[in-house]
């Protein structure tokens, strides 16, 4: 949420008689030169600007971004969602846990302790193959599966009650890249934030980041999106076909 607005870009839009908080390219010079991708890294930033670790200088570098240009600015980027394998979430269910319960201690409240931007986590790894070659294998292999890890899927319902904008998938529903595709990969999204203590209902381009390289760029807004795994190794060249496997 931007608390500077350098540009006045920051612009209500009304649809179906509620209105959004938007940030218009169009108040920033040179801002429809730039191809797609960087359109959707340019309305982050004046989303995002702080003065501190985002400032206007960070947008009138990508504003005037030149292709044949090497690269001579840094620019920040705050995805608008994180969307986690159960892998790479329960650790940072723990991890935000923990933060309540040393705030706890010290006095605060532990209820601020909260993920910045809206998480969602597939469990997608954890079925074993017990049962097999009978209709109701997948039943009775998940069965066994909430037996084994009783306690960790008791943490996980514990945390998407305690959190803000933090969403469980369980298992069985698929593999993190499918559900992503089908169910929780947005264009824009909406989110309700706080301005001097007003709720007002913010518009963003869902850039995600992921764990798995692969999860983003298979989401429908996917010009601009963060991932790391070994998928972004060079991979070898099929024998049939001159283009990668």
């Amino acid at each position: 949420m931007s608390t500077v607005d350098s540009f006045a870009a920051k612009q209500k839009l009304e649809v179906g008689g509620t209105d959004y908080e938007i940030y218009a390219l169009d108040a920033v010079e040179g801002a429809e030169k730039l191809p797609y991708s960087l359109k959707i890294l340019l309305e982050n930033l004046l989303r995002t600007e702080d003065g501190a670790n985002i400032t206007a200088d960070h947008v009138r570098a990508l504003a005037s971004w030149d292709a044949t240009a090497d690269p001579s600015v840094e620019i920040q980027f705050t995805p608008a969602r994180v969307i986690m394998q159960d892998f790479t979430g329960v650790p940072c269910v723990v991890d935000l846990a923990t933060m309540r319960e040393a705030v706890q201690d010290l006095g605060g409240d532990p209820e601020r302790i909260n993920p910045l931007a809206p998480a969602e986590m597939v469990i997608d790894h954890s079925v074993m193959i017990d049962v097999a070659g009978r209709l109701d294998a997948l039943e009775q292999n998940m069965e066994l599966e909430y037996e084994r890890n009783r306690e960790r899927y008791q943490f996980l319902r514990w945390g998407q009650t305690a959190f803000d904008d933090f969403k469980v998938v369980p298992p069985g529903t698929g593999i993190v890249h499918q559900v992503n595709i089908e169910y929780l990969a947005r264009t824009v999204m909406t989110r309700e934030v706080s301005v001097d203590g007003a709720r007002q209902c913010s518009v963003r381009t869902r850039t995600p980041a992921s764990a798995p390289t692969r999860t983003p760029p298979w989401s429908t807004a996917w010009a601009c999106s963060a991932g790391a795994s070994a998928a972004s190794r060079p991979r070898p060249r099929c024998s049939a076909s001159p283009s990668p496997c």
